[in-house]
């Protein structure tokens, strides 16, 4: 898509088209965090269209955590993308507190079911096993930062459900249930397009790209006490491993 001229072309809404045109401006550094977009009237003549729908394409903006609009002054480019740590201890609430910012969780889903083959492998259980399946939203100043989808071994763990629901912290939940302290064995990062729930969730557009991260938390014993993916708004985060995500490496 060319800046400064009308969007055309394809099966997306005009409105569509520019929302992506002022993405790609604000992904590229052409608006810094903290700059002021163009006003309402600015993007109409720029895209050759009427203010509504210059308008909706920025309401889509806000609504995915890129901008922020001050009533009276304008539209204003988001703050730099959260650092999020991967390291041995990965702790939502901790790398949002550590990045100034407020953590909160939704859970969405909790049950318990059976476990496929592949996901009993990795748990280090019977195929057909039970295990308690978590889903959740994660929360950034409000924000939707990550969506989530965890599975913990219930014979081992059968009162998670009750302290999940409770404290709404994973790390809150297993210590109740005896595991002190759990570290993380691997993660498997990919890059995906969010469709479906994960974007209704992360308030993202369909196709909008976001990160993926499946992963394997274990107790000091050793054994498996979560099998998580995690879905990252990849306009709001960044994800960063270094030393300090690997104490005493």
């Amino acid at each position: 898509m060319v800046n400064g001229g009308p969007p055309g072309g394809g099966r997306q809404a005009i409105w569509e088209q520019i929302r992506e045109a002022l993405r790609e401006d604000i992904a590229s550094g052409r608006y810094a965090p903290g700059a002021k977009l163009p006003t309402e009237a600015a993007l109409s003549d720029r895209f050759g269209v009427n203010r509504h729908t210059a308008r909706r394409a920025v309401a889509a903006l806000q609504e995915a955590g890129l901008i922020h609009v001050r009533r009276g002054a304008g539209a204003f480019v988001a703050t730099a993308p959260v650092d999020y740590r991967l390291g041995t201890r990965t702790r939502f609430a901790q790398n949002l507190t550590d990045a100034g910012q407020t953590p909160a969780r939704e859970i969405t889903r909790l049950e318990t079911l059976a476990v496929t083959a592949r996901e009993a492998a990795h748990l280090e259980i019977a195929p057909g096993a039970p295990a308690h399946v978590y889903e959740g939203t994660g929360l950034a100043d409000g924000q939707p930062l990550t969506c989530g989808h965890s599975l913990f071994p219930a014979e081992r763990l059968p009162e998670l459900p009750r302290h999940l629901r409770e404290s709404r912290s994973v790390t809150e939940a297993l210590r109740r249930c005896g595991v002190a302290d759990y570290t993380r064995k691997w993660t498997r990062l990919t890059a995906e397009r969010a469709t479906g729930i994960v974007a209704r969730t992360l308030r993202l557009p369909e196709g909008a790209p976001v990160l993926c991260a499946l992963s394997l938390n274990i107790g000091a014993d050793r054994a498996p006490v979560e099998l998580g993916r995690t879905w990252f708004n990849a306009d709001l985060v960044q994800l960063v491993v270094d030393e300090k995500s690997f104490p005493g490496a």
